[in-house]
């Protein structure tokens, strides 16, 4: 390990190994490799204060790893818990994230190789499904209170718009049930390691599932969707509510979505996701473009939607 990363004040059981810093997270965490009984493995050491939050994405860990260990979806597999450390110890996952090698792949190849992340997903999801009372307005309160903290005035005038609409679909969604499951929580592109060894096609592999919780399924699709239409990633060339519309039918396929959540539901996180991501002033200015165009799409079919 580099001199200006030493070695965490840990005293590790034997067949443990730190040999490099990935991530500080003041206050929260801090992320090593190393190895673990001979295996390649992530350290997850927790500051006192996140120690109780870590031991519950053990649990979560603990729970969905025997659904989804299989040959094309998986996660990373829990290798040990050491509480008195504050230690969470996985496998350190082959594969590359998949947003980076989508950016490195040719464009005509993105889309297959997007779509199966909507069964990954179903696959986490569906063990854990049940259907229950509707709660649109805490998720539209946080939006708010988030959209207040934008500092373009450009994205507050779109995002003053999407809350409107926000506001009209909550209003249809309440007398409702919606989806819930056990989700992953922050599902994005770079939570999947994509690895293209297999014959039959690639593996992807779920991570950092911290972030578990029971909540609207919708609500991790929109965070997948999103994220992506922020950053211009729309292989199909065609959009709806600002994300990638095969994109979106992929996830509307694979969860089988009943009109109610496509025309209500799935929409209104996607413009929850829109409100609750603020830019940061240092943002790069493609980057803000890209958000622009797909905030206005979004608010446009928003209004479609709502007024129809």
């Amino acid at each position: 390990m580099p001199a200006d990363h030493p070695q965490p004040d840990i005293d590790l059981p034997e067949g443990a190994e730190i040999t490099e810093v990935l991530r500080l997270v003041p206050g929260r965490r801090a992320v090593f490799a190393g190895y673990w009984q001979g295996r390649a493995a992530i350290f997850r050491l927790a500051e006192p204060a996140t120690a109780e939050l870590q031991a519950r994405e053990w649990h979560e860990a603990r729970r969905i790893w025997p659904y989804m260990q299989g040959a094309r979806f998986r996660v990373a597999e829990p290798l040990a818990y050491l509480p008195h450390l504050r230690l969470m110890v996985m496998e350190r996952a082959p594969g590359t994230p998949l947003l980076q090698w989508l950016w490195q792949a040719a464009p005509e190849t993105r889309g297959a190789a997007l779509a199966p992340a909507a069964l990954w997903l179903r696959r986490y999801t569906d063990v854990s499904e049940i259907w229950a009372r509707a709660t649109p307005q805490g998720w539209l309160a946080r939006a708010a209170r988030s959209a207040e903290a934008q500092p373009f005035a450009r994205l507050r005038n779109l995002e003053a718009d999407i809350l409107a609409a926000l506001a009209r679909l909550g209003q249809r969604i309440e007398a409702e049930d919606w989806r819930v499951a056990i989700c992953h929580g922050d599902f994005h592109p770079n939570n999947l390691l994509r690895d293209g060894l297999l014959h039959d096609g690639a593996r992807l592999t779920g991570i950092d599932t911290g972030a578990s919780a029971q909540m609207p399924v919708c609500r991790d699709i929109a965070r997948f969707l999103m994220h992506l239409a922020r950053r211009g990633m729309a292989p199909s060339g065609q959009t709806w509510c600002g994300a990638d519309a095969a994109l979106v039918a992929a996830f509307t396929d694979a969860f089988a979505l009943t009109t109610f959540e496509q025309r209500a539901v799935l929409p209104f996180f996607l413009g929850i996701d829109a409100l609750s991501r603020v830019e940061t002033e240092g943002l790069k200015r493609r980057r803000l473009r890209l958000a622009e165009t797909a905030y206005a799409a979004l608010r446009d079919d928003l209004e479609r939607l709502t007024r129809a």
